[in-house]
């Protein structure tokens, strides 16, 4: 079968390895892709929201197989172009992306359908949400409501902190139109974990747990980016973590959106606070995460084509989740900078030594090939993920491979699975 992919970050090569890895594919487009991508598909340059163009091509080529990557192509219902021109696509339509969408749609879900997250207030006002702000409890969290590349959220520990967040999101819109609604929420903490899940609009199947590092600096410090490193499994999702998630989050989830009239198919990932008392939603995204897909996909056992037809067809009940016992930690280098200013057009180095190592992955996030050969394009360039025996292992096996690549300006965090330790 053809099989086109939508994106051309980390995430959408490693979906693209995966679908590699079925017997049942004859043929990968993707759109745009990457230097990473086009090696084991044919990268075509249409942008993930250039609608027209790729219901076009889908037709010309006769995809039997559109699997859509990122956020925003879901969120503007590239989903329901693509069905309402007759073809088989995996992913949210507009109307169930909005769980990723709006901040205030999902938290407006969560407290219909008694399914635990933290306290929020909405504001459509700067100055609502600034009188409002005089006696909230600190610190708050501040989110922008529609999407921001998974960095409009705002830690305020001080009321001046809170004020100028409210200028930051509302007023400067540094988040674009993102802005335009804010979500004032409960400052919740704990350990934060990520689970990723297939959904059939009915039924939900958990994949393995996982755990991001959004700061750009060690120790957590420095600015929110879209992710800088994450392993899998998390140790801090216990049988009792998962036993609670399982009663009161996830088939909830599902269920709440069916009686919404919006039923959800494709990829519900599940962004978790594991506070004091009991876990609680801190956010949801309507497609895999980057880069919990790059730990996550590769000790998927399952061919990920048949999951992704029990799902559009409505079968999931019939098909159980299988994944490797090794663990797996993702190492991400990026461009010095990141995520403010940085450099492009480095030519990189080293990555020739991952065609000869198993267990060992290097996915392309932001390169592209040039007469240079393959050049760093973007402030994440790789995902450098490794497998291990336990997670401790799997750390140094992604850190020594993280070493066998190169590029001016070459920045990763060294922390990386850290907490592994603690745990």
């Amino acid at each position: 079968m053809k099989v086109l992919i939508v994106g051309g970050g980390g995430r959408e090569h490693a979906i693209a390895v995966s679908v590699a890895g079925s017997k049942r594919v004859d043929k990968i487009y993707c759109a745009p892709g990457n230097a990473g991508i086009e090696q084991i598909a044919e990268c075509v340059p249409i942008g993930a929201m250039e609608f027209d163009k790729i219901v076009a091509f889908a037709r010309e080529k006769a995809v039997d197989l559109t699997i859509v990557g990122p956020d925003d192509p879901l969120a503007g219902g590239l989903v329901d172009e693509l069905e309402a021109a007759g073809l088989r696509t995996f992913g949210p339509r507009k109307n169930a992306a909005i769980l990723e969408g709006s901040k205030a749609f999902s938290k407006d879900l969560m407290k219909k359908y008694h399914i635990p997250t933290a306290a929020y207030e909405t504001f459509d006002d700067p100055e609502k949400a600034l009188a409002y702000l005089e006696t909230a409890k600190l610190p708050v969290v501040l989110k922008a409501d529609g999407l921001a590349l998974g960095k409009g959220v705002l830690i305020c520990n001080t009321r001046e902190e809170a004020e100028e967040g409210v200028k930051t999101i509302m007023e400067d819109k540094k988040f674009g139109s993102a802005g335009n609604r804010m979500v004032v929420e409960e400052f919740m903490t704990g350990r934060e974990v990520s689970v990723l899940s297939f959904v059939d609009g009915k039924t939900i199947r958990i994949m393995s747990s996982a755990q991001d590092h959004k700061r750009a600096l060690d120790g957590n410090q420095g600015l929110n980016t879209g992710g800088m490193g994450t392993f899998s499994p998390s140790p801090f999702y216990t049988d009792e973590v998962d036993a609670f998630c399982r009663e009161h989050i996830y088939q909830a989830t599902v269920d709440a959106m069916a009686a919404e009239g919006r039923p959800f198919k494709g990829i519900i990932f599940f962004g978790l606070m594991l506070t004091e008392d009991g876990p609680r939603v801190l956010e949801y995204n309507a497609r895999f995460g980057d880069p919990e897909a790059q730990v996550v996909l590769p000790r998927m056992k399952n061919d990920i084509l048949d999951v992704i037809d029990a799902c559009i067809d409505g079968t999931l009940d019939q098909l159980e989740l299988v994944f490797d016992d090794q663990a797996a930690v993702c190492v991400v280098l990026a461009s010095d900078g990141y995520p403010l200013s940085y450099e492009k057009g480095f030519p990189i180095r080293g990555l020739e030594r991952f065609e000869k190592e198993e267990g060992y992955y290097c996915f392309h996030a932001g390169t592209k090939r040039t007469e240079k050969g393959i050049v760093t394009n973007g402030g994440r360039v790789l995902g450098v993920t490794a497998l291990g025996k336990t997670l401790q292992e799997a750390r140094a096996n992604a850190y020594t491979a993280a070493g066998w690549v190169d590029f001016d300006h070459k920045y990763m965090r060294r922390d990386i699975g850290k907490a592994i330790d603690e745990a």
